[in-house]
């Protein structure tokens, strides 16, 4: 292979895509990590962290970020002024999980061309891209996935890069751009050092090299542990952004799944009032200490069109309608129903195979503080800090400096400034 071949790609996609003449990609440049606020969660044990969870996100190229590195504990907040990337980079992180749960590139980018750098030149073909990637630590140590996407003119992933501790897992690269596949080689460590194979250049092939690999020799049983790992703590997630005008009216009964909007919280609480009596109770509880007047319950009123309508009990023989409440109580209310709740209460996709003792979920709140007083944000933040301390649940969200500020004097929380 010449390095000449590739010369666009260095520009449009930045060093993982450099190919030098001995066949080695040459190193990714060291990015520059935004300050952070110390964590006080608990260290991992020894040899990794019990359940495989992603402590970093890297923007290397992606939309308004260049070579954002964005540390993440078990509650992280990002804040910065308007227009640094905060809502991105939660973009970046959902876009991730979404390819590690299977979904091919042109669902996860609709718009591919909205994530390519503003001022980024195309090559001499025309070819534009983004990279973003991120670090999980689990039980097969810290594992770092690298994803180079073509934006422009044809949607594909180019290269990809999977390793452990400076270890090579995977390596894909675009090898014919008339055909779409790319060329895949992964450490095997048996009688033939490396494997390769083609793989479809619109999925992630980390996510694909289980289905692939047999795991017959040691090289590829550490392949499969690191893929399995990335796939498990990527997937599990839920993004989350609570939209009050869906919430206020009666709703068909269902599932009892929330969703991403939680325009059918009537529904859920339904369910968790007849299912999840601790669970509700601690939410009515929140719901007192962070909704105007008092809350002695949640219930619903159960319609004969078999719709439900939620109302916030008050007292004996009184309640009101949740269609009352303020836009920051709805947000409030739902976004502790995700908090108290977990995977199979919302509408996300556990990894089946995985036992729940392995997996961690990760919400995505973008505006976490959005439309809250201080009393709501206060009390929101110390419910995510206590939930998120216990390892099962972790929460990635933006905010405003104001909260930021309440944030970083709460135990177990960790701010990240995106103000460059």
């Amino acid at each position: 292979m010449r390095t000449e071949r590739f010369a666009g790609h260095r520009r449009a996609y930045g060093p993982l895509m450099t190919v030098i003449p001995t066949g080695r990609s040459a190193p990714l440049p060291a990015p520059r990590p935004y300050a952070t606020a110390p964590s006080t969660a608990p260290a991992p044990p020894p040899g990794g962290a019990a359940r495989p969870v992603v402590s970093e996100l890297r923007l290397g190229s992606f939309a308004s970020h260049r070579r954002t590195v964005v540390p993440l504990g078990p509650f992280t907040l990002l804040t910065g002024a308007s227009g640094s990337g905060k809502s991105t980079a939660l973009c970046g992180y959902e876009a991730l999980a979404r390819l590690a749960a299977g979904d091919p590139l042109e669902e996860v980018f609709s718009d591919p061309a909205a994530w390519v750098p503003e001022r980024s030149g195309a090559d001499a073909q025309g070819r534009r891209g983004f990279r973003l990637g991120c670090t999980v630590d689990g039980p097969a140590g810290p594992v770092t996935l690298e994803v180079a996407v073509q934006a422009e003119p044809v949607l594909r992933v180019v290269g990809e890069r999977l390793s452990r501790r400076g270890e090579r897992l995977l390596d894909t690269a675009l090898r014919d751009p008339r055909r779409s596949v790319v060329q895949a080689a992964w450490h095997t460590a048996g009688t033939v050092a490396v494997t390769r194979a083609p793989f479809p250049d619109d999925r992630l092939a980390t996510a694909l090299l289980p289905l692939r690999l047999a795991g017959t020799t040691e090289g590829e049983l550490r392949v499969l542990a690191a893929a399995e790992q990335v796939v498990v703590a990527l997937r599990s997630a839920f993004a989350c952004d609570p939209l009050p005008r869906g919430m206020r009216g009666a709703v068909p009964v269902g599932e009892g799944r929330l969703t991403s909007s939680c325009d059918n919280l009537a529904d859920v609480l339904h369910r968790t009032h007849s299912q999840c009596a601790q669970r509700h109770a601690r939410l009515v509880a929140t719901a007192d200490a962070g909704c105007a007047g008092p809350v002695t319950g949640l219930g619903v009123d159960c319609r004969a069109d078999g719709t439900v309508l939620a109302r916030v009990v008050r007292g004996p023989g009184h309640s009101t309608p949740l269609g009352r409440l303020g836009d920051g109580e709805l947000r409030y209310l739902a976004l502790a129903l995700v908090l108290l709740t977990g995977p199979h209460v919302l509408v996300v996709e556990p990894a089946a195979e995985v036992p729940a003792a392995m997996q961690a979920l990760t919400i995505l709140a973008d505006g976490f503080d959005r439309s809250m007083d201080a009393r709501q944000t206060r009390e929101l933040l110390a419910l995510a800090a206590s939930i998120c301390a216990g390892g099962h649940m972790r929460v990635l969200g933006t905010v405003t400096e104001a909260t930021a500020e309440a944030a970083r004097a709460t135990s177990g929380v960790s701010v990240v400034d995106l103000t460059p």
